[in-house]
């Protein structure tokens, strides 16, 4: 079952995101997904996750962040640090409805942000990355021979994926002044890494540098040969159900 949602982020934006509830009974704990660098709520990643967590049991909110998708608020004025907020404010929009959010999940950049924003979400106690860089500052490869024309102009549009975004200069100096991975010793929090070996996007070594700067409890799942958007139902069914059976020694599993 789904319901799609709209909530307001500090910026008094309109952010757009659909919840996912199991199709019988009430949901055991909650989870919200961050999608990847420029992808929205709507990647394949996304919804296959989602649908598979619902099935455990699993409520999930999948949202776009500000700029992107259905969401309100312009691209080129967003940064790491806003997506960061507005994971914040999208997990203190759950529990105004009475639905903290035990686990977060973020794909690729998605991942890194959930990281961050962790330290400020009180009612999760895990979190998982798939695919995820271990500091913001990796995503900056994708516009490597961009960066002196934003540099030097201030903002360029560049492609990405196909599509053209408009990338200003805040964005890269926000994203070089991120420590994320740095800052894990200071997460009290579980943490699952998932990554793929052949992931062409970001390398498997970022998934090591989260592994080894977390504190247990931690864990570690390989995707074999997924790829990095995991756009085969396969793989994404395969990391929902690797999800769901590790976040149930975390989370509370009663029906409530």
């Amino acid at each position: 079952m789904q319901e799609k949602i709209t909530f307001e982020n500090r910026k008094s934006q309109a952010l757009a995101g659909v919840l996912h509830m199991p199709d019988a009974g009430q949901p055991h704990t909650c989870a919200i997904f961050a999608h990847c660098f420029t992808c929205t709520k709507n990647s394949r990643a996304a919804v296959r996750i989602s649908e598979a967590l619902a099935a455990e049991g699993i409520a999930v909110l999948r949202f776009d962040f500000t700029g992107l998708g259905q969401s309100e608020g312009e691209f080129a004025s967003t940064h790491f640090s806003s997506n960061v907020d507005d994971l914040v404010d999208a997990a203190a929009f759950m529990a105004q409805r009475g639905e903290s959010p035990a686990l977060l999940i973020g794909h690729s950049l998605g991942g890194t942000a959930v990281l961050a924003a962790a330290h400020e979400i009180e009612s999760a106690v895990a979190v998982a990355t798939i695919g995820s860089p271990a500091n913001a500052e990796h995503v900056l490869h994708l516009i490597d021979e961009d960066i002196q024309e934003i540099e030097s102009h201030g903002q360029a549009t560049v492609r990405l994926a196909g599509r053209p975004f408009n990338i200003r200069k805040d964005f890269i100096e926000d994203a070089r002044t991120q420590s994320v991975c740095e800052n894990l010793h200071k997460l009290r929090k579980a943490i699952l890494v998932m990554h793929s070996p052949i992931d062409e996007v970001v390398s498997i070594d970022q998934a090591a540098l989260i592994y080894t700067n977390a504190k247990h409890p931690k864990s570690f799942v390989s995707l074999d040969d997924a790829n990095h958007l995991l756009t085969r139902d396969q793989d994404s069914r395969y990391a929902a159900r690797v999800l769901a059976t590790w976040a149930s020694r975390y989370v509370d599993t009663e029906n409530r």
